[in-house]
């Protein structure tokens, strides 16, 4: 990463601003809580560091500078620097750092691992196999170990001495001071001891043996430890990389150049150059370029890769189209109605990234132990040789055991476990269409037993379609739907336009009406095909099956429509907002999950209790004829009963019961107000998806507590078998680089959630 000491001058502000720093030159998590604590030194500034993302999320006052921050970072030894700014593309800027291709840090590290190796594997070979040893072996051993504790070792050396100078003590330093220990005396032994004597023999043991100090080398420890960690440093790197996968994928889903109609022709530009109102060409097979409405044509939009739908969505003039989905079938025309930043996919990217950068609060432990852990292994590795010098007088014991010690203890593990497993689940979750606000959402979810569920546009599709057709006896039940569709089609009203459509799609085309008329409250009349067409409640007189088939519609949940003609009622036509498909599905999911579902509605109860069958919610779980101001009482009478509230809505009228709740599951479609509102936004509008959140959230928090287990675990244990002499300080080299491994690849398996 490129180091940056200054900053272009920054205005003083007005008021509390935040900034994201490129962080540089840590290595391990107590590099990041040395930074962390500098930052969060300074007045008024509040700061959060995280190893794996390399990233610092700095919120400062007045009167302090970005460069007063970068200049705090570069004083403790590392490196900062603001994003590039951003490439105002359709799907706005990719989150610095996530811009894909290749990682030359990684290719470097990648080459000094290669060489490192093929040094280090002669050295410990020769070391720990006494019939490979010929006589004066002990001199190649050295030429070949010395290139890899210099070179190879390097970064170690570089990263420790830099904390040295500023006063502080690193993972690095302990790798330093462990290899150089283990090198420095094997050059003792070489040239001022017995083990450079032609003849000499050396055999590997696991765990700390007495021996002439003079004829000891440790030259397979030095090496091969080295070899070892870069391996352990690769692999993590490389498992961090694939960690952030999901969200440089979602970042590349845009389109990289659009078909822009100017003057009449069609003139192909980058992305960047689309500007809100704009018209552009989308063919099939093409992904939009930016979001904005259909002005011409109908299609069908493949939107998979943002929400995890797999079913295109017929869309026409008039509907709104995402940037980066796909035209499935026809030729579209759409106007650009947001760019940049602004779109949909550029919130989604914002969103998922922020939460990447978050700590939960398991994590903030971990960090404090982080930043004393290295002195602590210090003074341990002391105290070490100083008892076994005192209980044995063996130095070469006690020499083996304080470098082990100083090998086994790297608290990497704990600074990977959370932001691992954090970057993989809600990268996973961006591409099923949830969005997890931050890991605190993920201790939420584990605590939540009842989840509300707004009915409209949540368990319901939130528009009026037809339900039932009734006809009195001698009338032709297409008949009747023909004639109420043309007189209703006329009409505005929501249950006028279910009842015109559903007509449409029933008997075909419906005949043209005259001298329509809206007679408020009551009803509608007009002439259609020659006869005086009447619906509503506007006959002096039903006849008993008519009437009961309206209180029948009515008594299960639909609005009923009387309709007639020649000044006869001829039958009645229902509406009713239907269910989703996967309503009861869905409910049945969450009550898998521990969680009891309750129906939330201002609808009339009749209504409410027959949705509420229809999903499988008990009648005592529904809460009706509620009004939008009043769904914020109703969470809190639910919390005051001691139960801890997950809040499902559409994240419009639903805003402020959703911020009440203990969770907020936002089922927006991607609307600002879902994205504002929720601390999980489900995409896709369906409540399926909100189960699926949940068992998300829950595994990632899972994987976060799995993988600090194994690494307390690991350093717990491991110490005090160095200590003992136990461990040969090459093992424990290994040890303590795969652990580091372990904890992410843990991660990684997140990725194949379904």
């Amino acid at each position: 990463m490129t180091s940056t000491t200054t900053s272009t001058a920054t205005p003083p502000a007005t008021e509390a601003s935040e900034v994201e720093l490129l962080i540089g030159g840590m290595t391990c998590a107590s590099c990041a809580a040395r930074v962390e604590k500098k930052l969060n030194r300074l007045d008024g500034v509040t700061a959060t560091v995280n190893f794996a993302t390399e990233k610092a999320r700095v919120a400062y006052p007045p009167g302090v500078q970005v460069a007063d921050l970068i200049a705090t970072v570069v004083k403790t030894g590392y490196t900062a620097e603001e994003p590039p700014p951003p490439d105002p593309g359709p799907a706005g800027a990719a989150p610095s750092g996530a811009e894909p291709g290749a990682d030359p840090e990684l290719a470097a590290l990648r080459q000094r691992l290669i060489v490192s190796a093929a040094l280090a594997v002669p050295v410990v070979l020769l070391s720990m196999v006494p019939a490979l040893q010929f006589d004066n072996w002990q001199w190649l051993a050295l030429t070949l170990a010395a290139p890899v504790v210099v070179w190879g070792a390097l970064p170690f050396h570089r990263a420790a001495l830099t904390g040295a100078r500023h006063g502080a003590a690193t993972m690095d330093t302990l790798v330093s001071v462990g290899t150089l220990a283990a090198f420095g005396w094997s050059l003792w032994a070489l040239f001022l001891g017995d083990a450079g004597m032609p003849g000499m023999r050396d055999e590997f043991r696991l765990t700390v043996s007495r021996m002439d100090a003079a004829s000891t080398l440790y030259l397979e420890v030095a090496s091969g430890v080295v070899a070892f960690i870069l391996l352990g440093r690769y692999l993590e790197a490389r498992s961090k990389r694939r960690a952030g996968a999901a969200l440089r994928a979602l970042l590349e889903l845009g389109a990289k150049d659009v078909a822009v109609l100017r003057d009449g022709r069609e003139i192909r530009v980058p992305v960047s150059a689309l500007a809100v109102g704009d018209r552009f060409v989308v063919r099939p097979g093409e992904k939009v370029a930016t979001d904005g409405t259909v002005v011409e044509g109908a299609s069908a939009v493949d939107a998979s890769m943002l929400t995890g739908e797999s079913v295109p969505v017929d869309v026409s003039v008039g509907d709104a189209v995402t940037g980066a989905t796909v035209n499935a079938g026809g030729r579209l025309v759409v106007e650009a109605t947001r760019i940049g930043a602004d779109t949909q996919l550029a919130r989604m990217a914002k969103l998922v990234e922020d939460a990447q950068n978050g700590k939960a609060q398991v994590q903030r432990l971990a960090d404090r132990i982080s930043a004393v852990f290295v002195p602590v292994v210090l003074v341990i590795a002391l105290g070490t040789l100083l008892t076994w010098l005192l209980v044995t007088g063996d130095v070469t014991a006690a020499f083996t055991a304080a470098v082990a010690v100083l090998i086994i203890a790297c608290p990497c593990a704990l600074g990977l476990a959370t932001p691992t497993a954090l970057m993989v689940g809600t990268g996973r979750g961006a591409q099923l269409g949830i969005l997890i606000k931050g890991p605190e959402v993920l201790e939420s979810t584990r605590r939540v037993d009842t989840v509300v569920l707004d009915k409209t546009g949540t368990v319901t599709t939130g528009r009026m379609t037809l339900q039932e057709v009734y006809a009195a006896e001698g009338v032709d039940e297409k008949e009747l739907l023909r004639l109420a569709g043309a007189l209703e089609h006329a009409s505005e009203h929501p249950v006028a336009r279910a009842i015109a459509a559903g007509a449409e799609d029933r008997v075909g085309p419906l005949p043209a009406v005259e001298h329509f008329e809206n007679v408020p409250g009551r009803g509608v009349r007009g002439r259609v095909a020659g006869r005086e067409v009447v619906a509503g409640r506007l006959f002096e007189e039903v006849p008993a099956d008519v009437a009961r088939a309206r209180q029948e519609a009515e008594a299960a949940g639909r609005t009923a429509v009387v309709v007639g003609w020649d000044g006869a009622a001829r039958g009645v036509v229902a509406v009713a907002d239907a269910v989703k498909e996967t309503s009861a599905d869905a409910v049945r999911q969450l009550r898998a999950l521990g969680l009891r579902p309750v129906l939330l509605t201002g609808d009339n109860r009749a209504v409410a209790e027959s949705v509420a069958r229809a999903v499988g919610i008990d009648a005592a779980d529904v809460i009706a004829e509620v009004l939008p101001q009043d769904k914020v009482a109703a969470v809190e009478r639910l919390r005051a009963e001691g139960r801890t509230v997950a809040m499902v809505g559409d994240g419009v009228n639903d805003a402020a019961a959703l911020a009440t709740a203990d969770l907020g599951l936002a089922m927006g479609t991607g609307t600002d107000a879902a994205i504002e509102a929720g601390d999980l936004t489900l995409v896709r509008g369906d409540l399926r998806v909100a189960a699926d959140a949940i068992r998300l959230s829950r595994r990632t928090l899972g994987t976060i507590k799995g993988n600090l287990v194994w690494a307390f675990g690991y350093n717990v244990a491991a110490l005090p078998l160095a200590a003992a002499g136990l461990l040969n300080p090459m093992i424990a080299g290994a040890a303590m680089a795969f652990s580091s491994v372990f904890v992410v690849s843990n991660s990684l398996r997140l990725r194949t959630f379904r």
